[in-house]
């Protein structure tokens, strides 16, 4: 997939865990690590809403579009 998430370094900058931000943000401690890892096929905007609001960052801090041939 050419998208790449970088969640996991936004957590580390905030100083927050996951399960912090799952229960902040209403989903499971599951899927937000399906997110994190890259599995997820889709995210709601409420969802990328939720996490950008106690991130404090722009959806673009978390996605980020990867040429698919650079990341081989």
């Amino acid at each position: 997939m050419a998208i790449k998430i970088n969640l996991d370094l936004i957590l580390v900058k905030r100083r927050m865990k996951s399960n912090e931000l799952a229960n902040l943000v209403g989903i499971t401690e599951q899927n937000l690590s399906i997110l994190k890892r890259g599995k997820a096929k889709a995210i709601r905007f409420t969802t990328l809403d939720a996490i950008c609001k106690y991130l404090e960052c722009q959806p673009g801090d978390i996605l980020e579009y990867t040429n698919s041939t650079e990341m081989k």
